[in-house]
């Protein structure tokens, strides 16, 4: 699957996510927060946020993995800091560890004003195929 396959369209397209950097060392996704991804109390939903930390992990993974396979999450554990009504965010995902058949990867969350509002680490296997996924 290509990168562009990945980064545009779909679930990425719904929340309004912008790459602004991918790389297999790097990825930087921007969004804004708006009232349709509020959960009830007005504030920016978590699963928002698990979303933003998996889908960055995921990108820089499968980029660092290249044509040797294909890497699935099998660990999400994000947590909620700060509160956000508005504004723009800025998840910056980095590898904490890589190896032969899986990856660990961290991603933090911040506001305008640069504070962490959100962090969390994904676990991805590496696959030779996902053929015999689901």
């Amino acid at each position: 699957m290509e990168k562009s396959e990945v980064t545009t369209g779909g679930f990425v397209t719904l929340l309004g996510l912008e790459f602004q950097e991918s790389t297999p060392d790097r990825v930087v996704i921007r969004w804004r927060v708006r009232p349709e991804l509020h959960q009830p109390y007005g504030i920016q939903h978590g699963g928002v946020y698990a979303s933003v930390v998996e889908t960055a992990a995921s990108v820089g993974a499968a980029m660092w993995f290249g044509d040797r396979g294909n890497v699935v999450g099998v660990s999400n554990h994000t947590d909620f800091l700060r509160a956000v009504r508005e504004g723009e965010l800025t998840a910056v995902a980095s590898p904490v560890h890589r190896g032969r058949s899986q990856q660990l990867w961290q991603v933090e969350i911040t506001d305008t004003a640069g504070r962490l509002v959100s962090r969390g680490q994904v676990r991805l296997q590496n696959l030779p195929s996902a053929e015999q996924l689901g």
